[in-house]
């Protein structure tokens, strides 16, 4: 299978509008944003698990990223509600589950092979800190390291925003409203520029509140499997 796979174009869904497509896990349903694969893929896509739903335990043998949207997800490492950033880096195991039901944005296979550092973060309860010389954008920074950056941004309502993307960029609305060629993104859509981009964007009148993972497409040759 493969979804919006040529990573030298734009790509574009708007995930609240997708229909939920079932997973082999009852109860588990998800909308595809990109991948490359069948089950085993490269993959990025949006995952709800119904109430009392669960996956069988399972080796990530490419890594794992996800954002927790709404609800709570656990595994043996715990529960984590909605705000929460988890990293699963190449050879983790978990029992993936949901008592209360939950929906996360989640990235597979798309780590280095080399990469074993685990993250979990707790996103609501951090700071965003003003962005040096971006008026209108504060920032909470999730992880960097030499070959991507991943950070949330909250953009004030009407702000102009620019960022070069010279390594590719994904963005993924949390919160509010953009506009981004002529295209408006609300709650749930996604963008993904290839190298060498220039994101120009306009924030909704109420602002909004963007993951954002950047410099990574540089990076397709060394991702694990």
């Amino acid at each position: 299978m493969r979804v919006n796979a040529n990573f030298e174009e734009r790509a574009v869904v708007h995930g609240a509008a997708e229909p939920w497509v079932a997973s082999p896990a009852p109860g588990v349903h998800r909308r595809m944003l990109d991948r490359i694969g069948e089950e085993v893929a490269r993959a990025t896509t949006i995952v709800k698990f119904a109430p009392e739903s669960a996956f069988d335990a399972h080796t990530h043998g490419g890594g794992e990223e996800f954002v927790v949207l709404e609800g709570v997800f656990s595994d043996e490492y715990g529960d984590f509600p909605a705000g929460s950033y988890v990293r699963n880096p190449p050879t983790s195991r978990h029992t993936p589950s949901s008592a209360p039901g939950c929906t996360i944005l989640v990235k597979l296979c798309q780590f280095h092979a080399d990469d074993r550092t685990h993250v979990r973060m707790a996103t609501d309860k951090m700071r965003p800190v003003d962005a040096a010389g971006r008026p209108g954008v504060s920032i909470v920074p999730l992880y960097a390291d030499e070959r991507e950056e991943v950070r949330i941004e909250h953009w004030k309502g009407g702000a102009d925003i620019a960022i070069d993307a010279p390594g590719g960029l994904e963005a993924f609305v949390l919160k509010g409203r953009f506009t981004e060629a002529g295209e408006e993104f609300g709650r749930h859509s996604w963008l993904r520029l290839p190298q060498g981009a220039r994101l120009e964007a306009k924030a909704g009148d109420f602002g909004a509140q963007v993951w954002i993972k950047s410099g990574h497409l540089l990076h397709l040759d060394d991702e694990a499997r």
